[in-house]
């Protein structure tokens, strides 16, 4: 019997949330869908309750939101990098 493999059950610590979401940005380019489901894992692999009580949003919302055919709004992002503990930045690709 196989079990289907859970990205979240392997995020344990914050260092390794942290380089999986630093991992995920580097190799994404501009795959959105991507981004969003490194974000929703993370937010799995600290709770989901405790990430919708922080952010005040609802958690089925955030369980659709960083699905794989979810689309999160930029407002939702905010919320949730900050419960998360990361910020959204911009850094320039050509000087």
């Amino acid at each position: 019997k196989t079990k289907e493999w859970e990205v979240e059950e392997y995020l344990k610590t914050e260092e390794d949330q942290r380089l999986f979401l630093k991992a995920a940005f580097e190799e994404a380019g501009d795959d959105a869908a991507y981004i969003a489901q490194t974000i929703g894992a993370v937010a799995r692999a600290r709770g989901m309750t405790a990430i919708a009580k922080e952010t005040g949003l609802a958690r089925k919302a955030l369980y659709r939101s960083f699905s794989d055919k979810g689309n999160p709004s930029l407002n939702t992002l905010l919320k949730v990098g900050q419960a998360l503990g990361f910020r959204l930045t911009f850094q320039a690709t050509q000087i």
